[in-house]
């Protein structure tokens, strides 16, 4: 069984099988979405390519939109929020009845909204790609369903919440545990960041998809995205730094390095991922060049968590590495256990959020992103963050959190086939993402269905580049296709067995963290503050000068 190859982790108690089986239910939606998501996303990097022509009826951007929407709405957020139910209910002594109960609401609604969502993009109705930018309009049932998914969410946060207060008010004075602490902090910023998309679905895209108003604010519309936009990736990528922060310390035998670092940084994502949303309009009309620069300003901030973190990271590294005996420099860095899934695929989604934060910072500042804006550049950098270090260490939990879920125990010939899983995507974004950020460069254009331009030889030359992502997403694909085989191994066939739920404790047993990081009314006001200056004025210029609507358009 795995624990023989890891003596540090020891073996858990499973949660209870009711608070078990809801968590599950979440990652297992989560996975469904992700192997549809794949599918479409193999097939519209061949289109792009030139290597595939899809048969009359499918087109290029309502695959784009299948994909865009379930792997970067659907899987993610069912799969934060299965996962950070079960540590809230580990740290707090599980779930109660009505806090399952939210839960399951949670569950319903997002299930139902991404059916329905799903249906209508497989209807060719909703083919306004992952933004769904205004004024291409899709049908009522598609932001009928996005409101759906996002309200369902905020019930998970809810029964989240309700176990967090409930821990507090029986341990009066006392620190609450860290990984409860930072799944609240991430469903409070998901709270506060969905206020901006559930505002414009329900305001605006629904009365004028159903023809109650005749014309829309487009301005207005896509900084209410991302309003949303911006803060949907640290709502990503906070649940991958709790596992970088709690668990992988355990999986790796060591102790978690600060606990105070870990809270502070997670107050500072609270704080600064929202108020930035204007660094993804830079070159759009109607917004004031200074707010813009307030919103650059205010983005860089938000590498300073992210810095913090590294840090915090790389020093437990080090620190465990030398206790299991590393010497010189660099010695430690030979100690870690690279023969373990649960180490491996999360070690290297934290290396690639290095270039990929870099990429962010150019994507935020003026200058550059006019080089970068509206090319193919972009795609590859979310794929380096979010498909590369946010689904590498989703894909780590997997290995040891459905089988705690299911009580069953990962294999050693599972954990080989894991290896190989993560190599064969690691090599695919490797591929898929460098072609992209290269060709971008080049001046190569996102969101079109092809490249070549007729017979103009710029565009031509473009075409190899286009082969490399092609073929990077072939070996994807099939690793996402190993991906889920090892799921369904892990919920139905794995044997069975007891499976630790890895938190790791910290490394001063005295240090405890200030009381004000838990003073939540501080912090929720100074967040508003900050959303208040950030957007109250920008927001009522774009209201009291509002340029002509638009009315409704279809394109395909």
């Amino acid at each position: 069984m795995m624990n023989q190859f890891f003596p540090g982790l020891q073996q858990e108690g499973r949660l209870d099988p009711a608070t078990a089986r809801v968590s599950l239910y979440h990652i297992l939606v989560a996975f469904i979405a992700f192997g549809i998501a794949a599918l479409a996303g193999v097939i519209q990097g061949l289109v792009r390519a030139g290597m595939l022509t899809l048969p009359s009826g499918i087109n290029y951007y309502q695959i784009l939109t299948a994909h865009g929407v379930l792997m970067g709405l659907v899987f993610t957020t069912y799969f934060i929020v299965g996962f950070l139910l079960s540590g809230v209910a580990k740290t707090t002594g599980g779930l109660t009845a009505l806090e399952r109960k939210l839960a399951w609401i949670c569950w319903i609604l997002m299930t139902i909204g991404t059916v329905m969502g799903t249906i209508t993009i497989l209807q060719n109705n909703a083919t306004v790609l992952y933004t769904f930018y205004a004024p291409l309009k899709a049908s009522p049932f598609f932001y009928i369903a996005a409101a759906l998914i996002v309200v369902g969410s905020w019930f998970g946060g809810y029964a989240m919440f309700a176990a967090y207060a409930r821990w507090r008010k029986a341990h009066k004075g006392q620190r609450s545990p860290l990984l409860a602490f930072m799944a609240v902090t991430t469903m409070a910023l998901w709270q506060v960041a969905t206020l901006g998309v559930a505002a414009e679905v329900l305001f605006q895209l629904i009365p004028w998809s159903l023809g109650w108003v005749p014309t829309i604010d487009v301005v207005l519309s896509r900084t209410l995205f991302w309003y949303f936009g911006h803060p949907l990736v640290y709502f990503w990528l906070m649940p991958a730094y709790v596992v970088w922060y709690v668990c992988i310390p355990k999986i790796i035998g060591g102790k978690v390095f600060s606990d105070t670092l870990a809270r502070l940084s997670f107050i500072l994502f609270l704080l600064f991922s929202t108020p930035v949303g204007f660094h993804h309009q830079l070159m759009e009309p109607g917004i004031s060049a200074h707010w813009k620069f307030i919103h650059v300003i205010l983005t860089l901030t938000v590498a300073l968590p992210s810095m913090m973190t590294a840090f915090s990271m790389f020093a437990v590294f080090e620190r465990r590495g030398r206790e299991l005996g590393g010497k010189a420099l660099f010695g430690w860095f030979t100690k870690l256990p690279w023969k373990d899934v649960r180490f491996v695929a999360p070690f290297i989604g934290m290396a690639a959020f290095i270039p990929g934060g870099a990429g962010g910072i150019i994507n935020a500042s003026n200058q550059l992103n006019a080089v970068v804006h509206n090319t193919i550049w972009v795609t590859g950098h979310f794929h380096l963050t979010v498909a590369t270090t946010v689904a590498l260490t989703f894909f780590g939990v997997s290995y040891w959190l459905i089988p705690q879920l299911t009580g069953r125990v990962l294999t050693p010939r599972v954990n080989r086939i894991g290896m190989f899983q993560t190599g064969l995507w690691t090599v695919g974004m490797i591929l898929m993402s460098g072609a992209m950020h290269y060709v971008g460069l080049l001046g190569a254009p996102r969101r079109t269905a092809f490249a070549e331009y007729g017979t103009s030889q710029v565009p031509l030359e473009w075409l190899s580049y286009n082969k490399i992502a092609a073929v990077g997403g072939y070996l994807l694909f099939f690793a996402a296709v190993l991906m889920i085989g090892i799921v369904i191994n892990l919920v139905f066939f794995a044997p069975k067995g007891e499976t630790a739920y890895p938190i790791a404790e910290t490394a001063d047993p005295k240090e405890v963290a200030p009381a004000i990081l838990e003073r939540w009314s501080v912090w929720l006001t100074l967040t508003v503050l900050l959303l208040v200056l950030a957007y109250g004025y920008p927001i009522y210029e774009l209201l009291v000068n509002a340029p002509p609507g638009s009315p409704p358009i279809r394109t395909w």
